[in-house]
């Protein structure tokens, strides 16, 4: 008479401990969830904050990059003929969880590395994140790397170290460009090139009498300033981008894991009532049984 109970009692001992795991396996999940969606919310804030101020400093920033420019256009600057060395100047930053920013920006220099005659070009690396993307496969091609980018607005004085650190580094380049994102709007870049050119490329502009007469001491000194000028300005363009695309990566993952919260405390709520019905039945079922 009391062998069918006593047959239950490991079965409803073993289905409980069953299922007791699987709602405390749940309940950290849903705990860990619920800290990152915290993390995300907040690294969201912050992106909001620097974001507004990068926009507001890109606004300044952007007569100064686009007048260099301008001068080589008037110029008619071109690249010396006879010299195929070229250098590549790659604007990213040391920080991630900013979706394609800085992946879009390598790939396309990947794509020149990966043509005929790439063994003249070399590239200077702004930021830690381009240099781990392009390091395995095209190493020698790097000139350089600039890191601690990205933790602090970039200033002026970064660029023209950046500029200084080029044009001191022993390589002559007869021409070269900067690949930087440029921003559009909160959810659009565009990954652009800026064109860089040589003191001799300067010097043998066929248009360069345009800007009146102009010895080789102050070439000299306007082409150290402008590449300063077009560094500085993509790496505000950069910033602006990174942040930008930062703050929404951050808006999807707080959604991501608002909706994954949802879902687990659904599947919490009736794997615990399916505990309770079954443990309910159990001794329902052994007091029958008595």
């Amino acid at each position: 008479m009391f062998r069918p109970a006593l047959n239950l009692a490991p079965v409803c001992g073993h289905q409980q401990v069953r299922g007791m795991a699987t709602l405390k396996a749940i309940q950290m999940r849903l705990k860990s969830v619920t800290n990152i969606q915290k993390i995300t919310q907040s690294m969201k804030m912050v992106s909001a904050a620097k974001y507004t101020k990068a926009e507001r400093e890109l606004k300044q920033a952007r007569p100064l990059g686009l007048g260099a420019k301008a001068f080589y256009e008037k110029a008619e600057v071109a690249p010396e003929e006879g010299k195929p060395q070229q250098l590549i100047v790659a604007i990213t930053s040391d920080r991630g969880l900013c979706g394609a920013v800085h992946t879009s920006v390598s790939r396309l220099i990947r794509n020149e590395l990966s043509q005929p005659g790439a063994e003249n070009i070399k590239v200077v690396c702004v930021g830690d994140k381009s240099r781990a993307i392009l390091q395995r496969l095209y190493g020698k091609h790097i000139l350089f790397v600039g890191k601690e980018i990205g933790r602090k607005p970039p200033t002026f004085a970064d660029a023209g170290a950046l500029a200084d650190a080029i044009l001191s580094s022993g390589y002559e380049f007869a021409s070269g460009k900067i690949v930087y994102n440029k921003f559009k709007s909160v959810v659009s870049y565009t990954t652009t090139e800026l064109p860089l050119f040589s003191l001799t490329a300067v010097s043998n502009a066929p248009k360069l009498s345009v800007y009146d007469s102009l010895d080789s001491e102050v070439i000299q000194s306007y082409l150290e300033f402008s590449i300063a000028t077009l560094l500085y300005y993509a790496m505000k363009e950069g910033a602006c981008s990174e942040q930008s695309s930062r703050m929404t990566a951050m808006d999807s993952a707080s959604k991501n894991a608002g909706e994954m919260i949802e879902k687990l405390s659904l599947t919490f709520n009736r794997t615990r009532q399916a505990v309770i019905t079954r443990e309910l039945i159990e001794i329902i079922s052994g007091a029958s049984a008595l």
